[in-house]
């Protein structure tokens, strides 16, 4: 299983980005997909998350800014990313707890990051 995360980019602050993360391989469910942040010299951050019967929930700093969503038929998550600010700017991970097959246990998969820079 692997996770594709892209999107990323420079953008002045005010401004938006879309993120994307597609998971591909074997994969019979995919529960929970989130996305994590981390900037230079922090540790890595929760910032949202969207259970697979549509529930989502936000870190306090990116509510009303930030809407997560997921396709089903494409096992993808997205991000919408509105007002950034420069605090915002990290590297944004996806993951997703998922089952590769009907009878193995729930697992953590991560992406491999994406740059977030919010700069004028």
């Amino acid at each position: 299983v692997q996770l594709q995360a892209s999107g990323g980019g420079l953008v002045q602050p005010g401004g938006s980005l879309r993120l994307s993360c597609a998971a591909s391989g074997s994969i019979f469910s995919i529960n929970a997909l989130g996305w994590y942040r981390q900037a230079p010299g922090k540790q890595r951050e929760w910032v949202a998350r969207i259970m697979s019967g549509g529930n989502t929930n936000y870190i306090d700093s990116v509510k009303g800014r930030f809407t997560i969503s997921r396709d089903n038929a494409k096992n993808t998550v997205y991000l919408q990313m509105n007002d950034l600010k420069p605090e915002d700017t990290a590297v944004y991970y996806c993951n997703a707890l998922l089952k590769e097959m009907s009878s193995y246990p729930w697992r953590m998969y991560w992406g491999q990051g994406t740059q977030v820079t919010v700069s004028s």
